[in-house]
């Protein structure tokens, strides 16, 4: 996995997902307008998820 979606992920979550569909990266802006960690949270779930289905 490439470390620059990590590090997105960290400071800012919505720009990690980008390669998501529209609703995933909208939702992820929505989180983390709540606050930060709901969001990186989130951004990060969503890549581990991506990443365990290309080793499937």
């Amino acid at each position: 996995m490439d470390i620059r979606r990590w590090i997105l992920a960290v400071v800012l979550p919505p720009a990690a997902v980008t390669n998501k569909e529209a609703g995933t990266i909208m939702l992820t802006g929505l989180l983390t307008l709540f606050g930060w960690l709901p969001g990186a949270a989130f951004a990060i779930f969503m890549m581990l998820q991506e990443q365990r289905q290309v080793k499937a």
